[in-house]
């Protein structure tokens, strides 16, 4: 015999209801707590420079007086400055690494994605270039780059060179020099994220594609890029933002040179602001920076389907 339960009553409810959603406001209002820390910093070093430096695009401003709206002013200055134009050529050239960069990285990691006997050596000996300081980094290509380094033995032995010069004093070769040493130490950042897209694929789909008579190219271009698709999303909207933003492998290896063949936009920026002290045109630039950016990034998202792996 089963007795009823009594049915709860318009006051009980409301008390659990109430109960219930003062624990949610609780909770709620611990975890924006925890979070808090972080979000200060957030807005301190990234949402207020963001609108801040938006604003002194339109500004004139030194730093010792304060900031005068001019407008469209420094867009207009921008857009008569040919060495902003020849920055910017420069910056966008660069991009030329991004395909390459994640070819390569996909090639190495697969080729690490095997289980042989000491793979955690190559996985580490590929990484390190990308934990090692650019100051180091761009002082040991610049000894190789030099006229008796040796890329130029290298070069002289394959027969591309008939005779040594330093590769980063040719306005010819000094920006695809430079490029190379990108090239070089982001190899191993993203090697490790296609390391792991890889290792997220589940491997019945490739068991089963080589059952139904699959060749491995078949298999890796029907089943392992389209799984993928969400890790070369990311990886080419990052090389290709930090393609366009190049700034470090500037300043360390050629300083804009030789006759401002390595110029880029970003490097035009920081000379605009911390050498000529114009700080409202370098955030002009800044700003049509950032654009280019996102208009890169929106083509990632069409090429890539917005990142989404074929089911």
């Amino acid at each position: 015999m089963t007795i009823p339960t009594r049915r709860e009553s318009r006051r009980e409810q409301h008390k659990k209801g109430s109960s219930g959603a003062k624990v949610t406001l609780r909770n709620t209002l611990i975890a924006y707590a925890f979070m808090l820390p972080f979000l200060i910093l957030l807005v301190v070093y990234h949402t207020w420079p963001v609108f801040f430096g938006t604003y002194l695009a339109f500004t004139k401003y030194n730093v010792i007086s304060p900031p005068q709206w001019v407008g469209l002013d420094n867009f207009r200055e921008l857009a008569q400055d040919e060495q902003f134009w020849s920055g910017l050529r420069n910056s966008l050239k660069y991009i030329l690494v991004v395909p390459v960069i994640q070819v390569l990285s996909i090639a190495v990691a697969m080729l690490v994605n095997r289980p042989m006997k000491g793979i955690g050596f190559f996985r580490t000996a590929y990484y390190v270039p990308v934990v090692t300081s650019f100051a180091v980094v761009g002082l040991i290509w610049t000894w190789m780059y030099q006229q008796e380094g040796p890329v130029n033995f290298v070069l002289q032995a394959l027969g591309l060179m008939k005779e040594p010069h330093s590769l980063l004093n040719n306005p010819f070769t000094a920006l695809y020099a430079v490029m190379f040493v990108t090239l070089w130490k982001g190899i191993g950042y993203y090697m490790v994220l296609y390391l792991a897209g890889l290792q997220a694929i589940a491997p019945e789909l490739e068991e089963a594609a080589v059952i139904d008579g699959a060749t491995r190219l078949q298999v890796f271009w029907n089943v392992t890029l389209p799984g993928l698709r969400p890790t070369i999303l990311v990886c080419s909207l990052l090389s290709t933002i930090s393609a366009i933003k190049v700034f470090e492998e500037i300043y360390v290896m050629t300083s804009g040179g030789p006759a401002g063949s390595t110029y880029t936009a970003l490097f035009y920026t920081y000379s605009r602001a911390f050498v000529d002290f114009k700080f409202g045109q370098a955030a002009a630039g800044g700003l049509i920076i950032a654009v280019i950016s996102i208009l890169f990034g929106l083509v990632n998202f069409r090429i890539t389907r917005g990142g989404k792996a074929d089911a």
